[in-house]
């Protein structure tokens, strides 16, 4: 009888997290092609962007395992509530973080590079706001 009733159950909530774990699949892509990116293309992009090789070798690393973090945090039959709030937490810190970045003055990136910053940040402010509203919906 218990097995008849959780298979409804859980596809009650796989249907109400839906949209969250979409927004953190995507955040997931989104970040591991960055910290590959990143990671991989330090050198370059140091001069094309005029980020520091040290600021984008750190970065990329921690966003290959965020977003292998993310991605299993999606993965599972039913979405930690808790992780999926620090989700949003850790993505708003990193949108307000990169706008600090730029108007502190501590790195003098080129006008690709400032584009690229504040568009990542509006990006991650976005996968925010997507988790936080899937958040409510999946109540």
């Amino acid at each position: 009888m218990t097995a008849h009733l959780a298979a409804p159950a859980e596809a009650t909530s796989r249907q109400s997290q839906k949209l969250l774990r979409l927004a953190l699949k995507l955040d997931s892509v989104a970040s591991g092609g960055n910290g590959v990116a990143y990671v991989a293309g330090a050198a370059a992009l140091d001069d094309l962007l005029g980020l520091p090789t040290g600021l984008l070798l750190p970065a990329g690393t921690f966003l290959i395992g965020y977003a292998a973090a993310l991605w299993l945090v999606a993965a599972r039959p039913t979405i930690n509530r808790r992780l999926a709030w620090t989700t949003v937490v850790v993505n708003l810190l990193w949108a307000v973080d990169s706008m600090v970045l730029l108007l502190g003055g501590w790195i003098e990136p080129t006008a690709l590079g400032v584009t690229l910053v504040v568009g990542q940040a509006a990006a991650v402010g976005g996968f925010a706001a997507l988790q936080w509203l899937g958040l409510r919906r999946s109540r």
